[in-house]
């Protein structure tokens, strides 16, 4: 291909090094069709008529098509082959179909990883034109009917994902919270319900995400139940803000409902019972609660904030005194999770990203879209959740090892030995 080269290095299509890099996209496409056809046609030259004459043979080329690649739009002709043999079972003829260039194919396959996460992470359909058409040299498979057919796709994965079997996965730890979104989902005063566990190697998964009205107990329920009929394990502590969090839920929608404890924040539905004037100084007791080194100094904390504001308001004394073995249900475990197991932080900074996205939609025209733009998006920043710290030791709290202020506590029989 020969260009004019302008003096400043551009060329009559733009930039010379981009025109470099497009044919070059284009020579090592067409001499990769060109191999995967004669490959073809070499295995199968011994397949012949009653005439001895080949049954398979090559074709021409079909009608030049363009196709938008990561190097730009590059035009390529696909080489066509004749192929003359039958199916014996159905009675068609048989055809020869690329690997690398699918008939429908106009696009390649990381452009269409790309436009679902530009549109996720905030970059409106209509923008996608003039936004790449300058990276990729034309608009075409650019249009917002093309996330059309996207959403209509992550519909079907979140589907899949809300049906899919649990059996097989064992969560240890669980957090569970009720995000409220700028989305349009079935109530005005619906949120998104989240499950996010630990599994035996330490590591984070998305385990169940539905719309829930107000995050309320009958709603938390109907989840639970749904995850304990496709067969999840009660996990050894549930760690949330939610009503069912002190386990009474459990029992009732779990095949396994042993739980050692629940450790919760309680900062958001404390507060509300405390004017807001003595509220700073609340906090920073409540935070004495969490983060001293054991739970002997945190019961001790526990009596000094009831002495402190007991007097004065008795029903926000009485949100800790009363759940005060399930508040401090950390305490028993090992003392790397602590920082994992005090709050639902973990939940709470991936949805932070989450928000980012809602606030550009606003609306995403049903509940099962905005529901399937919030899984997409959780789905694709699961990828980069780390593991909780000293991830051994979550298979030895599943195996019901016992830690005292936070140290694995050796067996008699381990002792012996």
């Amino acid at each position: 291909m020969l260009s004019v080269v302008n003096g400043d290095g551009t060329a009559e299509t733009g930039s010379l090094i981009d025109d470099i890099v497009r044919e070059g996209a284009r020579r090592m496409l067409a001499a990769a069709l060109e191999a995967e056809v004669n490959a073809y046609i070499a295995e199968l030259s011994d397949q012949r008529d009653d005439h001895g004459r080949r049954l398979v043979v090559r074709n021409g080329y079909h009608q030049a098509r363009k196709v938008t690649t990561a190097a730009g739009e590059v035009e390529v002709k696909a080489p066509r082959v004749n192929d003359k043999r039958v199916d014996a079972a159905t009675g068609e003829r048989k055809r020869f179909s690329s690997a690398i260039l699918p008939p429908w194919c106009r696009k390649s396959p990381k452009i269409s990883e790309v436009l679902p996460l530009l549109y996720l992470h905030g970059l409106s359909s209509g923008d996608f034109v003039p936004a790449l058409e300058q990276f990729l040299g034309s608009s075409a498979g650019l249009s917002p009917a093309t996330v059309t057919r996207l959403t209509a796709q992550w519909q079907a994965d979140h589907q899949a994902f809300g049906e899919r079997d649990l059996s097989g996965s064992d969560y240890v730890y669980v957090w569970a919270d009720g995000i409220h979104l700028r989305i349009r989902l079935r109530e005005g005063k619906t949120c998104v319900l989240v499950l996010m566990g630990v599994r035996t190697d330490g590591t984070k998964e998305l385990i169940a995400m539905a719309d829930g009205y107000r995050e309320s107990a009958d709603s938390w329920a109907d989840l639970l139940r749904d995850c304990a009929r496709r067969g999840m394990r009660a996990p050894v502590l549930a760690v949330g803000e939610a009503p069912w969090a002190s386990g009474r839920l459990w029992p009732k929608c779990s095949p396994r409902p042993a739980i050692r404890g629940a450790g919760f924040t309680r900062s958001p539905t404390f507060a509300n019972a405390l004017p807001k004037s003595a509220q700073p100084g609340a906090k920073k007791a409540l935070q004495e609660i969490y983060n001293v080194e054991d739970r002997d100094h945190a019961l001790m904390a526990v009596t000094a904030f009831e002495k402190a504001y007991g007097a004065k308001w008795p029903k926000a004394v009485k949100k800790i005194s009363d759940d005060v073995d399930e508040l401090l249900g950390f305490y028993d475990f090992p003392a790397e999770h602590w920082i994992h197991l005090r709050t639902t932080n973990p939940i709470e900074s991936t949805f932070a990203t989450v928000r980012l996205r809602t606030k550009v939609t606003r609306a995403a025209g049903s509940a099962a879209a905005a529901l399937a733009m919030v899984f997409k998006l959780v789905e694709s920043a699961q990828t980069r959740w780390r593991a909780v710290n000293a991830p051994h030791l979550v298979a030895l709290v599943r195996a019901g090892a016992r830690f005292e202020r936070g140290q694995l506590v050796e067996r008699p029989e381990a002792l012996a030995a």
